[in-house]
C-alpha cells in the first residue's frame, strides 16, 4: 500500500536521524566545521558561525562576517559581496522595507493591473457589440477565452526557470511591452480566427507575470511579509475589475472614432506599454544587487532571508533535481489544486460580471457601472486580509473563509432570490475569490525551500490557477442567460472541493511539524548534527524546516 506524505515524512526523517548517528558514531566528535552546537534549542543543527535570526532580528555581526569568508560556508545570496548585516532597531526595519516597498510595489501593482485589464476587458468588450460585429455565435466566445489560457498555461514554468538568469526587470518589462502591442492589436481584429490567433499570442506573452512576480517577490521579503506584499500586487488585478467598467463606461462613447466601434477601443493598451518601458528603468533583480540600498541594507535583507525559515539559508543554484523534487512534492499539488477551486470563482467573476448584472435586467451603461462597487469592496478587502494573515502567520484560516463567501454568493445568484440579493452575492464572491488568492499564493512559497524548485512550484501554481479560467470561460454559455444555472452549479462544485482540501493539508502540515519537534529531540539527546550542506539539500524537508499552516 503506498504510504501518505506524512507516513513518507516520518519515515525518512527516522532513517536520516539513524545514518546520521551512525556516522557520529564512526567519527567521534566529528569534523568541528560541521559539529559546532547551536544551543540547546537548536543544537541538532550544525553551526555555520551565524545564529539563526531572534525575533527581534539581531545578529551577531562579528561571526557572521568571520563566516561569510569561511572554507566550509557556502555563501548564500551574494553575502561575500557584502560588508557584515547591521544591527538595526525595529523602526530602522520599518524604514528598510518601506523603503523596497516603495521601490517595488507601486511597479509589480500597475503590471498586474495591466495585465488583468488586458486579459479580461474582452467581458467589457462583449457588450460593446464584439460579439455581433464578429458574428461570434454558440460557443465561438467562450472558445476564444479558452484558447488563450491554453496557451498561458504551457509558458510558467519555463519563464520562472530563465527569469533569474534573465533578470526580473528586463523579463518582466520586455513581456509587458510585448503583450500591450498584441492586446492593441486585439482591437484591429476583423474576424472570429483573427481573435483566436491574437489571444494566443496573449496567453504567451502574459504566461510568465504572475509567477514570475510571485517568485521575485519571494526572493526578497521574509514568509510573514509576503502576503501583504503579495495582496498589494494583487489589488491591482482587482482594482483593474473596477477600472474596466470605468473605462468601458468611457470608451462606449467613442464609438465610431476612426471608423472603429466602442469595443476595438477598449483593446487599445498604450498605457501599458509605457508602463513597461517604466518597469525597465525601475524594478530592482535581487537584494545583493540593489543599486537603491545601501551595502548595509543588502546585507540586512539577505541576511534576514537567509534565516528566515532555515539555519543555513537555501540552495539557490539550478540543478534539475529541483524540478523533480517539485513535480514530486505532495504539498505542490495539494496547494495548486485548491489554487484552482480559487481561481475559477474569480474568472467567472472577471468575464462574466458585466453580463450576469445585465442579465438583471439593466442597460449595457448602468451594467458596467454596477461593476465597480463590487471591484472596490474587494480590494479593501485583499488588503485587509493580507496585513492580518502576515499578522496571525497562518495561511489556511484564510483560504478556507474566501471559499465560504465566494460558495454563499454564488449560491445566492442559482437561487430565485431577488436582484438585489443576487447583486449582493456578486460581492460576496469577489471578496472571497480576490481576498484568498494572495494567501494561497504566499502558502506555496512559505512552504517550499530552494530558488529553483519554489520557482517551478509557482510555475505549476500559476498553470492551475488558469485552468480556472479555461473552466470559467466554458461554462458560462449564452444559452444559459440570464440565470446561468450551469456556470453557478460548478463554480459551487470546484468551491466544495476546495473547502475539503484546504482543512485537510492544513491538518497534514501540523502533523508534519509535530513529528518533526519529536525527531529534533530525540537527535539533540542522540548527539545527532547535520551539517549546513544537508540541510540545504534537503530544503523543506530538512527537520528545521516549519511548514506555514
Amino acid at each position: 500500500m503506498a504510504k501518505n506524505p506524512l507516513e513518507k515524512e516520518v519515515s525518512w526523517g527516522m532513517r536520516v536521524s539513524k545514518d546520521l548517528q551512525k556516522v557520529s558514531s564512526a567519527t567521534p566528535g566529528g569534523d568541528p566545521s560541521t559539529r559546532t552546537s547551536r544551543g540547546p534549542a537548536m543544537s541538532v543543527i550544525a553551526d555555520e558561525g551565524s545564529p539563526a535570526t531572534s525575533e527581534k532580528h539581531q545578529v551577531d555581526t562579528s561571526n557572521d562576517a568571520e563566516v561569510s569568508r569561511g572554507p566550509h560556508t557556502v555563501i548564500y545570496g551574494g553575502e561575500d559581496r557584502l560588508p557584515p548585516p547591521p544591527q538595526l532597531t525595529a523602526g530602522e526595519e520599518r524604514r528598510l522595507w518601506r523603503k523596497i516597498d516603495m521601490r517595488f510595489m507601486p511597479t509589480m501593482t500597475m503590471l498586474y493591473l495591466v495585465s488583468f485589464l488586458d486579459r479580461s476587458n474582452i467581458g467589457n468588450a462583449k457588450l460593446e457589440g464584439l460579439v455581433t460585429q464578429l458574428n461570434l455565435t454558440g460557443n465561438k466566445y467562450n472558445i476564444a477565452l479558452t484558447l488563450y489560457f491554453v496557451a498561458f498555461n504551457v509558458f510558467p514554468i519555463p519563464a520562472n526557470l530563465l527569469i533569474k538568469r534573465l533578470r526580473p526587470s528586463r523579463w518582466l518589462s520586455s513581456i509587458t511591452i510585448i503583450w500591450g502591442l498584441i492586446t492593441t492589436l486585439m482591437g484591429l481584429v476583423k474576424t472570429y480566427p483573427q481573435l483566436v490567433g491574437v489571444r494566443v499570442c496573449l496567453g504567451v506573452a502574459e504566461a510568465g507575470l504572475g509567477c514570475g512576480v510571485f517568485y521575485t517577490l519571494s526572493l526578497w521579503y521574509p514568509r510573514f511579509m509576503l502576503q501583504t506584499r503579495i495582496a498589494m500586487f494583487w489589488a491591482g488585478a482587482t482594482f483593474a475589475g473596477a477600472f474596466s467598467g470605468l473605462v468601458a463606461y468611457g470608451i462606449s462613447f467613442m464609438s465610431g472614432t476612426g471608423g472603429l466601434l466602442g469595443w476595438s477601443w477598449i483593446f487599445v493598451s498604450l498605457f501599458t506599454i509605457i508602463v513597461g518601458i517604466f518597469a525597465f528603468f525601475v524594478l530592482p533583480d535581487l537584494p545583493d544587487t540593489a543599486q537603491f540600498l545601501t551595502l548595509e541594507e543588502r546585507a540586512f535583507v539577505v541576511h534576514r532571508k537567509k534565516y528566515d525559515n532555515s539555519s543555513v539559508g537555501e540552495q539557490e543554484h539550478f540543478e534539475w533535481r529541483h524540478v523533480k523534487e517539485a513535480l514530486l512534492d505532495w504539498q505542490v499539488w495539494a496547494l495548486c489544486t485548491i489554487n484552482a477551486t480559487v481561481t475559477t470563482p474569480i474568472y467567472g467573476i472577471a468575464f462574466f460580471l458585466p453580463t450576469i448584472i445585465n442579465g438583471f435586467g439593466f442597460n449595457t451603461t448602468i451594467s458596467q457601472l454596477l461593476t465597480v462597487p463590487v471591484y472596490l469592496v474587494a480590494v479593501i478587502m485583499v488588503m485587509v486580509w493580507g496585513v492580518w494573515s502576515d499578522h496571525v502567520q497562518m495561511r489556511a484560516p484564510f483560504v478556507f473563509a474566501g471559499l465560504s463567501l465566494s460558495a454563499i454568493g454564488y449560491g445566492v445568484n442559482i437561487s430565485n432570490a431577488s436582484i438585489g440579493a443576487k447583486y449582493f452575492g456578486t460581492f460576496l464572491v469577489a471578496i472571497g475569490g480576490y481576498a484568498s488568492f494572495p494567501a494561497i499564493n504566499a502558502w506555496v512559497p512559505n512552504n517550499t525551500s530552494g530558488h529553483y524548485k519554489r520557482a517551478v512550484a509557482l510555475g505549476v501554481l500559476v498553470t492551475f490557477g488558469n485552468f480556472g479560467g479555461i473552466i470559467s470561460g466554458n461554462v458560462y454559455r449564452l444559452q444559459d442567460e440570464p440565470r446561468y444555472r450551469l456556470g453557478h452549479a460548478l463554480e459551487l462544485l470546484f468551491i466544495g472541493i476546495g473547502l475539503v482540501l484546504t482543512p485537510l493539508v492544513a491538518l497534514t502540515y501540523w502533523r508534519i511539524n509535530r513529528n518533526r519537534e519529536v525527531l529534533m529531540r530525540e537527535a539533540n539527546e542522540k548527539g545527532v548534527k547535520y551539517s549546513p550542506d544537508e540541510l540545504r539539500r534537503l530544503g523543506d524537508r530538512a527537520p528545521d524546516f516549519r511548514y506555514t499552516l
